[in-house]
């Protein structure tokens, strides 16, 4: 079994809200903080104008010094790949605008659950971002919007539960959440709430008791999926906010991309399974990167991924070994890429 790194602990900040202030945009201030030469990172000027830098100090601090291929500081970093066209990477890699994009801030590609974007804002831009070039502009979905989104779901009595989605969701306030989720819960044939979120990854303070209140409505069974790619991600700010979160009765889960050159070996994943569950999280899913153009460098094969997820189901036990899966834009559901 790989040896877990010791958890760190990154200096907090005062506010989540403050965190988001003062993110780092800049390649000069994030190669000063890692002390780092911006030639030894290989930054592009293009890359970046298509996709600025963003990333939170706190999750900063948890990258290695002086290493320019820290396994978190390769996510962020935008570099010249990003810019080569690839055959068979595309803006839409998921199939998520067109059919799939019945009404402004919806998602409907399953029978039974249907996607709702709260806000096209994230706390940090992960280079691999399968949603990199979707229409944000075109799915605004504010408070004067929600009837209208509402009015989709609540037509539609096959739909059972109700994701939310970004961008990142948490970016939203907690009373603008209060207010989104009792209008969910008030749509009688919804019975479960569901969060996709890095916020509780990236900025740990983003998990308040206002936030867990508004998650929780009294009809609603509610589930938080964190999106967690490294044990080094998990400091002891992380796992505490993972505690609050499982504390409130909250089921939580993490799902991962497969990333070239980040967590494609047998140890990262073991560690991360580990790590996540020591945290409270359960491992749900380890995905093969969507085929979003600007990221063909993470793609990892598939049977490099197959042969990984079998020496992973050696050294865990079941209940930490996510499921392996790949998203096909039309597919009814996850596929699963087997071994």
């Amino acid at each position: 079994m790989a040896a877990l790194i010791p958890l760190t602990t990154a200096q907090p900040a005062a506010d989540w809200r403050a965190a988001l202030r003062d993110l780092v945009t800049s390649p000069e201030a994030l190669c000063a903080l890692l002390e780092l030469s911006p030639d030894a990172l290989g930054w592009s000027a293009a890359a970046m104008q298509q996709f600025p830098l963003r990333v939170p100090r706190g999750f900063v601090a948890r990258m290695r010094v002086g290493d320019p291929r820290d396994p978190l500081l390769l996510q962020v970093l935008a570099g010249a790949q990003e810019m080569q066209q690839v055959a068979g990477f595309t803006a839409d890699p998921n199939g998520e605008t067109g059919r799939a994009n019945p009404h402004p801030g919806i998602i409907h590609k399953y029978r039974g659950r249907v996607l709702l974007i709260v806000t096209g804002s994230c706390a940090i831009h992960c280079r691999y971002c399968f949603r990199r070039h979707f229409p944000y502009a075109d799915n605004q979905n504010g408070r004067n919007d929600w009837p209208a989104a509402l009015a989709y779901i609540a037509a539609d009595d096959s739909i059972s539960e109700v994701i939310l989605s970004g961008g990142d969701p948490l970016m939203a306030s907690d009373q603008q959440l209060t207010e989104l989720v009792q209008q969910v819960a008030g749509i009688p044939h919804v019975q479960r709430l569901r969060v996709h979120t890095r916020l509780p990854v990236v900025i740990p303070e983003r998990v308040t008791d206002g936030l867990l209140r508004a998650l929780t409505p009294p009809r609603l069974q509610s589930t938080l999926v964190v999106h967690t790619n490294h044990a080094h991600e998990i400091d002891t700010g992380v796992a505490a906010a993972f505690r609050k979160v499982r504390g409130a009765d909250i089921t939580l889960l993490n799902q991962t991309v497969l990333l070239a050159g980040i967590n494609d070996s047998v140890d990262a994943q073991v560690a991360l399974s580990e790590r996540l569950f020591t945290a409270g999280a359960l491992p749900y899913y380890l995905h093969l990167l969507d085929r979003v153009s600007g990221a063909a460098h993470f793609d990892v094969p598939a049977e490099q991924a197959r042969n990984l997820h079998r020496e992973m189901a050696a050294r865990l036990p079941g209940y930490l070994l996510p499921r392996l899966v790949r998203e096909i834009a039309g597919a009814p559901s996850k596929v699963a890429v087997d071994g």
